[in-house]
């Protein structure tokens, strides 16, 4: 899944005098600032996604990225070192920026509300740019690859107790796999956006929604005595 609430507003630059520059983390891209450190962090991932939109991965530079996001190249390079570092702080960010999951008091509801919020992602001329970027660098990059799956972990751990509470009500069978259901709302909204030119219409998103529901109803996710569902 990929829902990210709306970017906020680039700050504006500001002059950087050298003794307030943020020290490098450990691993760039896990570092979790605030204060003014924080809104740096948050005019450069713009920056980079911004630039990762526009012209892949492979446009991502780290001088561009201060250039645009109005900061001191010296701050980009101790901070993220690298473009893969910097990738995988972006896709962190976005985790925590993201659209909290709906809880309608049904099933039905709720998938439909992820599937809404996961169509509306995509089709946003940026953010489906983007995830398309990242998808495609995450086959080749085992960096990329790995902050992508951290951040789907995080998305679809925020979804499943949803599916919890849809079991509980006796709406699924007992051992029903939450995960796999909410991948299962996602999976065929990401197949039409990697694999077609079509828009993704909220009747796409409807039908997600719909066969997630009727799979999870039939015991299709329920785990067997292996643990696969």
């Amino acid at each position: 899944m990929a829902e990210q609430a709306t970017p906020p507003n680039r700050p504006a630059a500001s002059p950087e005098p050298p003794v307030d520059r943020p020290e490098q983390s450990p691993d760039p891209g896990t570092l979790r600032p605030g204060g003014r450190t924080a809104r740096v962090r948050t005019a450069v991932l713009e920056a980079a996604g911004d630039l990762i939109a526009e012209a892949g991965f492979a446009g991502l530079d780290l001088a561009e990225t201060a250039r645009r996001a109005g900061v001191g190249k010296t701050t980009v390079y101790r901070r993220w070192a690298t473009t893969t570092g910097l990738v995988a702080d972006l896709l962190a960010h976005m985790a925590e920026e993201s659209v909290p999951r709906t809880e309608t008091g049904s099933l039905d509801g709720d998938l439909l509300a992820n599937a809404e919020l996961v169509r509306a992602t995509l089709s946003d001329p940026r953010q489906g740019a983007l995830f398309k970027a990242v998808i495609a660098a995450a086959a080749t990059d085992p960096r990329t690859a790995e902050a992508l799956h951290r951040f789907y972990r995080i998305r679809v751990a925020e979804w499943a107790p949803c599916v919890t509470a849809a079991v509980e009500r006796g709406e699924l069978p007992a051992g029903t796999d939450p995960a796999e259901v909410v991948r299962a709302v996602s999976a065929p909204l990401y197949y039409r956006l990697l694999t077609t030119p079509d828009p993704l219409t909220p009747e796409h998103a409807a039908a997600a929604a719909r066969a997630a529901a009727a799979g999870a109803r039939a015991g299709a996710y329920v785990r067997t005595p292996n643990g696969a569902a």
